[in-house]
């Protein structure tokens, strides 16, 4: 469980984006340093925000491969079949509603981005995929309930911000 110290660190953690790559090797590089200068695992958990688990496997990691042992690896897995610009894109097309894209109403469903994934960049993905696309791009969470495009009052509004970070405010509808 977290605990946080005041009500103001609690929302600061509710408002944080997913940290790229490069951001989670650089957090374990600072918290190598520390670890060598003779900080206790505990104290580095608490100042890097992650569990007393992950602080005990980097340590682990600092002692039998040394600081190269937590650098990032290369990602796993499939590569995207959309280019960056191109994921860039989908939050603006979002943005537009579906109407603008030839659907009757602004609701916009996994299968309706899809299909206009598919038309306007060349690619088919699975509407299971596009989901979890979405999600990833901040369009979907499961707390922001959509109804014809609009978040239903009293849930969070999720949008695609500057630079690719997630923002996240109080519904006003």
């Amino acid at each position: 469980m977290l605990w946080f110290s005041s009500s103001a660190d609690f929302m600061e953690a509710m408002y944080v984006s997913p940290m790229t790559r490069d951001e989670m090797e650089q957090r374990r590089l600072e918290a190598a340093k520390d670890l060598l200068s003779g900080q206790s695992q505990s104290r580095v958990a608490r100042k890097f925000g992650v569990s007393r688990t992950t602080a005990s496997r980097w340590h682990r990691t600092l002692s039998q491969r040394g600081a190269e042992g937590l650098r990032k690896r290369r990602a796993t897995g499939r590569p995207s079949r959309l280019g960056a610009e191109q994921l860039r894109r989908i939050p603006e097309i979002w943005a537009e509603g579906a109407v603008v894209h030839g659907f009757p109403d602004n609701r916009w469903t996994t299968a309706r981005l899809a299909a206009v994934i598919e038309a306007r960049f060349g690619v088919r993905y699975d509407h299971d995929h596009v989901g979890r696309l979405m999600h990833k791009l901040g369009l979907r969470t499961s707390d922001a309930r959509r109804r014809n495009g609009q978040p239903q009052a009293g849930y969070l509004t999720v949008g695609y911000g500057v630079n690719g970070v997630t923002q996240m405010s109080p519904s006003a509808a």
